[in-house]
């Protein structure tokens, strides 16, 4: 054991993998310009491996993780465990923090956007990198049961039996980016809805991932009845998909993936500020209620003045308007490892500190010899 450690442990591993990540970092850099900011992210950061032409090479992920190992097992090496290094082992204390924010950040944090009108309220937010297939069963007069997919299993070939729906679905075609491309002669009974007169075309997926609409073709069985069939839907399609199973009615949906939180935002004034003679908004702010157990509390939301709620923030990122009134746009963030950078930064500072000062008096002593 203390021979893997100490291989483990070895100073040149640190060393590589901060060369490595700033080749990553270049490389990604300079992709940025073809792919875009988010796809390469996906490519050379937040995957475990990272693909150089035909050849795989350690991801940001996987590099990070052959960081954090070698830092740990450097303090399994007896000779750090010094009074003269306490300052270096409270530093190496705080970069390990540093680097278990970062994996927490990456693994549990998500962010998205709240888009309100005036007047109107919202608990959830819109993940605009992400689809969903929503099932919403709208039997019940008082309220909408959602079931909804996630684009990470909506696979070419997998079969589905969600919790609360009565039948299987299974995937044929995902599209991370489609445009719909009439039929030349439509299909038969056994394709229903958009499916029978139209198809799903893919295409390159767009810089902008905001800007990709994806599609989806799948098969629906074991209703024992007419319904079973093959059905498609693309994200932005003004006419949903009605489904009748017995006595039940769903209606679906492909849309952006949504997040649902625990209390409601409600626009009750956006106000914009432009500079003088001119139509650049120099300031924008939103006045909300936030509504958590139908008790609600006035909140103002600034450019640079944020709400956080609950491990929320929400940032006045965006607006709109028409001829219907004003469009305030939250950008919403939850951040499990938000914490970790001022803590390890802290630590790391008051680490360099007691070293700094264990060491003045060789330094004095040195300079009385001289």
């Amino acid at each position: 054991m203390r021979s893997i450690f100490r291989k483990l442990g070895n100073p040149k591993i640190f060393v590589f993998t901060i060369m490595w990540m700033m080749i990553l970092v270049f490389v990604g850099t300079i992709a940025q310009r073809d792919m875009g900011l988010y796809y390469a992210q996906q490519k050379y950061f937040s995957n475990w491996l990272a693909w150089f032409g035909p050849a795989p090479v350690p991801g940001g992920r996987l590099t990070m993780l052959i960081m954090f190992l070698n830092m740990t097992s450097l303090l399994f090496r007896h000779t750090l465990w010094q009074m003269k290094k306490v300052g270096i082992i409270i530093v190496h204390l705080g970069a390990l923090l540093l680097l278990i924010g970062g994996g927490i950040t990456a693994w549990f944090s998500f962010e998205g956007n709240m888009v309100l009108d005036e007047g109107s309220q919202s608990n959830f937010i819109v993940n605009s990198q992400q689809s969903e297939l929503a099932f919403i069963n709208t039997s019940q007069p008082n309220y909408d049961d959602i079931i909804s997919l996630p684009e990470k299993i909506l696979t070419n070939g997998n079969i589905l039996h969600p919790n609360g729906i009565p039948f299987s679905i299974e995937i044929i075609q995902f599209h991370s980016n489609a445009k719909p491309e009439r039929r030349t002669q439509p299909k038969g009974n056994f394709y229903h809805g958009l499916a029978k007169n139209f198809l799903l075309m893919p295409k390159e997926n767009e810089k902008e991932v905001e800007m990709n609409r994806s599609g989806v073709l799948f098969k629906i069985s074991d209703t024992n009845s007419d319904a079973d069939g093959i059905y498609s839907l693309f994200l932005g399609q003004s006419i949903p998909q009605i489904l009748q199973v017995n006595d039940e009615s769903f209606t679906l949906v492909l849309r952006r993936e949504r997040i649902y939180l625990p209390f409601s935002i409600e626009l009750l004034d956006f106000k914009r500020v432009l500079h003088p003679g001119t139509t650049i908004p120099k300031s924008f702010s939103s006045e909300v209620n936030l509504i958590e157990n139908n008790i609600p509390r006035r909140v103002m939301i600034k450019m640079n003045e944020p709400l956080r709620h609950a491990s929320y923030t929400f940032f006045q990122a965006s607006f709109s308007q028409s001829a219907s009134g004003e469009t305030s746009v939250l950008a919403v963030v939850k951040n499990y490892g938000r914490l970790f950078p001022y803590i390890s930064s802290l630590i790391m500072s008051f680490g360099l500190l007691i070293h700094l000062l264990l060491q003045l008096p060789k330094l004095l002593t040195s300079k009385g010899k001289k």
